[in-house]
């Protein structure tokens, strides 16, 4: 759980850290906003993804379902600053599925949290082996990194592409073909 006031002590000293006035107009509140603000952006670090995907259905065939296009907006813990894109997912269900927003709420689970992209990749595929068992899992990625665009390099509009395989997806190199058809 995110403590309030320690959030707040934080953002105090951040900004006259960085030679600001805390009590100025505009500023007298952000400590209390930034604190409320980190409940709702950080609030993958109470969840746990098992629990959306525990309800499934089942199914008599076993055909890849994708689900492609998943906003998701995350924090680089290198430097605190946004990455935000698309995640597309795809698994291969061995006699059960689960509902299509399900992807979307294990996404955001681990995206509400103080993130590497590669992590990330890695947390959503094997959430999903590990409560769907299902013959395969293919988890990609593709997001734009604040820490490249406005300092550093200074890179705006630069992808960052992350792809994690786990089971059928491994040796199968048709059904990774077939998924890159299917993003197009």
């Amino acid at each position: 759980m995110i403590d309030q006031e320690k959030v707040k002590q934080a953002v105090k000293l951040l900004l006259e850290g960085i030679g600001e006035d805390i009590t100025r107009e505009g500023l007298k509140d952000t400590p209390d906003r930034i604190a409320r603000m980190y409940e709702e952006i950080y609030g993958g670090m109470e969840e746990n993804a098992a629990q959306h995907l525990k309800k499934t259905f089942h199914v008599d065939d076993n055909e890849m379902v994708i689900e492609k296009d998943i906003t998701f907006y995350s924090t680089c813990e290198h430097h605190l600053l946004p990455f935000y894109g698309k995640a597309h997912i795809a698994y291969i269900p061995d006699g059960k599925v689960v509902g299509l927003s399900k992807l979307a709420r294990t996404v955001e689970v681990f995206a509400k949290r103080l993130q590497l992209q590669e992590q990330l990749t890695g947390q959503i595929a094997d959430a999903l082996m590990e409560n769907l068992n299902p013959k395969g899992v293919l988890v990609m990625i593709e997001a734009e990194h604040m820490c490249m665009t406005m300092r550093g390099i200074k890179k705006p509009g630069s992808q960052t592409v992350t792809i994690v395989k786990r089971g059928e997806f491994l040796e199968n190199t048709e059904l990774t073909n077939q998924f890159f058809q299917m993003l197009r």
